[in-house]
């Protein structure tokens, strides 16, 4: 089995098309359709189902894609970790991170890591915390920034940056902003609430709250992005519960301080893979991190 079979079976896979596939690789159709069919004879088995508008991943191809992803993740490690020994730093940073993380400054680091590493090719990638759990543990991504989504595994460990209480956020002439007291999920109960997609930290620690205090929620407008969710609390037409650093970002919003919820903190993690599988890179950016570089740049 050559890594070039394997780096063609990757791209066909995330392209689902051969033709799209080839122009990536820069490589003719053909030789990519022969090289996937090398691999399906070694293998005895088809990778892909193939139609006349894209190509879908078998049962045995969906096994492979992870293996392979790995293998190509820790080849371009060994690669860039001789490089670094001969004094340079080189290859890609391959980052994922949730929307305004809490305790890193992300633009910031990458800034500040660039100006180190100019040779560095740095790729930014956004998602909810349990995609991206999923990418580095594949090998995809070599670090990212989230919340800590489960225990620490053979191809996952995680890295904690810092920890927050939730807080609810609603419109100064909501009924609990003229209270001005902390709050109970019970007495949140029957609130309105608006909510990022349940693969996102704040998202997860709030359901989490909720689910060990015995109490019902309806998320009834579900959102992507923070601005859109605190457009909709200034709009009043919902409450969020959400990390404590929110509030800075629509001061006229009323911030009020969650109560009885026991552990429920949202922990900002720095989600890796097993150190022997850590890239230069991903070190080098996180010691830019231990020398509190994430404050800024």
């Amino acid at each position: 089995m050559e890594l070039r079979h394997l780096q063609h079976f990757v791209a066909v896979a995330e392209d689902q098309h051969f033709t799209r596939a080839a122009e990536r690789l820069m490589v003719s159709q053909s030789g990519l359709s022969a090289s996937i069919r090398a691999l399906e004879r070694e293998l005895q088995t088809p990778l892909f189902v193939r139609t006349t508008r894209r190509v879908t991943l078998t049962e045995a191809g969906r096994a492979l894609l992870g293996e392979a992803e790995r293998i190509l993740a820790q080849v371009r490690s060994a690669h860039e970790a001789v490089a670094a020994v001969q004094g340079v730093l080189r290859g890609t940073l391959a980052l994922g991170t949730e929307q305004c993380i809490a305790g890193v400054h992300v633009a910031g680091v990458l800034a500040a890591f660039r100006r180190r590493h100019p040779d560095v090719e740095i790729r930014l990638r956004q998602a909810g915390s349990g995609a991206l759990a999923e990418e580095v543990a594949a090998g995809r991504l070599d670090l990212a920034f989230a919340y800590r989504t489960q225990a620490d595994t053979d191809q996952l460990r995680s890295v904690s940056l810092t920890g927050e209480p939730m807080t609810v956020l609603c419109h100064p002439t909501h009924r609990l902003a003229t209270g001005g007291a902390a709050v109970t999920p019970e007495e949140l109960g029957g609130e309105v609430f608006v909510d990022f997609h349940p693969d996102w930290g704040p998202r997860r620690t709030t359901d989490t709250a909720f689910a060990a205090a015995g109490v019902r929620r309806t998320v009834a407008l579900e959102v992507n992005d923070v601005h859109s969710l605190l457009d909709l609390v200034d709009e009043n037409l919902g409450i969020a519960v959400v990390p404590r650093h929110f509030r800075h970002k629509r001061e006229a919003l009323t911030a009020l301080p969650v109560k009885g919820t026991g552990e429920a903190v949202y922990e900002t993690v720095a989600l890796l893979p097993p150190p022997q599988a850590t890239s230069p890179a991903a070190r080098a950016l996180m010691a830019l991190l231990e020398q509190g570089t994430h404050e800024g740049a």
